[in-house]
């Protein structure tokens, strides 16, 4: 019984009893009751005398000029079942014995038909909602809050909507009707006098004070309101806006007591950094004041910057973890500690984005209310042209479509900000999958930070 599996090596003949032609190996020479084997011939080097029974021809080839019989040639064996799964033959064109490459047919081990060369990797990351849910990169974060203002376009922009004609419109009342515009005609008169100058220095200072506070306002507002739309928009559950302003709303006067605060900081750097170049001035001290005073003005503004970095993330956490001021503030230098540079970059990023797309709106439409104003677009280049309700309308119709969209980038950023740092410092991510009720998260069905 033969029970030797394989190939008969090319150049082997066939043993005693089988038929040329015939598959399997011979039996071993040294099995017992097995007939005399063929002994090498004579003329060939160390051959052995032959001895009775040897069925070799006495015409023998010359050395080195064996061939196979005929019936025995074979080819390169069939290749074996694909590795992995559903990849190439090893070794992909040519097999075993062909032009496989440099690792004899195989192919590199986890290259194209290597081995294991039919895995694809991790599976993906859950993505319930407009992100997966895994740490994100600067192209997820933007795409996502791009999603969401257009997976949930109704409630997004109904409140960016809502809020910005609601601002836009109470900045032109002002500016219309309360806010005298003769301060930009003093500015621009060579001859006016010190005390001119100084009036009307206060009075533009004021002016846009008032119209930034209101600016401000409308800002939280949007801001509070948009953090929980992105917040659902990440579980991919819709919020209306009466259950977005429903669960906003008792944090709202915190949110606003926080970006004050952020604000009387920055004045006070600000302060604080000039206030030594300033005094020189005043004391007589002139070039030498002055260059202080910039200095300084340089220095608090690097310190502010590097400030608001590290506090950029205070509103998210106030909004979705129901802390307060203080608490939210120490959340966000935590949650940026090792990652200012990114934080830095993605906001950054995402602020030039915003300023432009405002810019391409606003721009046209103030080209086109000068247009239609009294003075022609040429006052309004020279900056002596006057403010009228047109100006005022049309230019405000531009600043209401230009808000409408760039509320729902800042804010969706900040808080895909927010929930990034948290998943690669906390692993919010399964808190999120078990908040929108995954398979096997072990789903709760809360919304995390609610």
């Amino acid at each position: 019984m033969n029970d030797t599996p394989g190939w008969a090596s090319p150049g082997s003949a066939p043993s005693d009893g089988r038929e040329p032609g015939t598959s399997g190996p011979a039996e071993p020479a040294d099995r017992p009751g097995v007939p005399d084997q063929p002994a090498r011939p004579a003329d060939q080097p160390g051959a052995e005398p032959t001895g009775p029974g040897t069925k070799w021809s006495k015409e023998q080839p010359p050395p080195g000029q064996w061939s196979a019989p005929t019936g025995h040639e074979q080819g390169p064996p069939p290749p074996p079942p694909n590795q992995g799964w559903g990849a190439p033959p090893p070794g992909g064109p040519g097999g075993y014995g062909g032009q496989g490459g440099a690792y004899g047919g195989y192919g590199p081990p986890g290259g194209p038909g290597g081995w294991g060369g039919g895995w694809g990797g991790p599976p993906p990351a859950a993505k319930p909602g407009v992100i997966p849910l895994r740490p994100l990169g600067v192209g997820e974060i933007l795409d996502g809050a791009v999603s969401t203002m257009r997976t949930y376009w109704r409630t997004v922009l109904g409140i960016s909507l809502t809020i910005a004609v609601f601002t836009e419109i109470v900045v032109v009342l002002l500016q219309g009707l309360v806010l005298d515009d003769t301060s930009s005609e003093v500015l621009n008169d060579p001859d006016a006098t010190l005390s001119e100058l100084g009036d009307a220095l206060t009075e533009t200072t004021l002016n846009s004070g008032v119209v930034f506070l209101i600016s401000l306002i409308g800002t939280v507002l949007a801001t509070a309101l948009l953090t929980t739309v992105t917040s659902r928009a990440v579980l991919g559950r819709p919020v209306a806006i009466g259950e977005a302003w429903r669960d906003a709303r008792p944090q709202v006067a915190k949110l606003f007591g926080l970006i004050v605060l952020l604000l009387l900081i920055v004045a006070g750097i600000v302060t604080v950094g000039m206030a030594p170049g300033l005094l020189v001035s005043a004391a007589g001290g002139g070039d030498a004041g002055v260059a202080l005073a910039v200095l300084g003005a340089l220095a608090a503004g690097v310190l502010t910057v590097w400030l608001m970095v590290r506090l950029s993330l205070a509103s998210p956490a106030l909004m979705l973890e129901k802390q307060g001021i203080k608490q939210a503030m120490s959340r966000s230098l935590k949650l940026v500690r090792g990652s200012w540079w990114r934080v830095f970059g993605i906001q950054l990023l995402a602020t030039i984005i915003a300023t432009v797309v405002a810019s391409i709106i606003a721009i046209p439409f103030a080209f086109l209310a000068a247009a239609l104003g009294s003075d022609g677009i040429g006052g309004f280049l020279d900056g002596t042209g006057n403010l009228g309700w047109t100006f005022l309308i049309v230019s405000g119709i531009g600043s209401v479509i230009g808000s409408m969209i760039t509320f729902p980038i800042t804010a969706g950023v900040t808080v895909l900000l927010y929930i990034d740092q948290r998943i690669r410092r906390e692993a919010l991510d399964l808190e999120l999958a078990r908040a929108a009720g995954l398979p096997g998260s072990g789903a709760s069905g809360t919304t995390p930070g609610s």
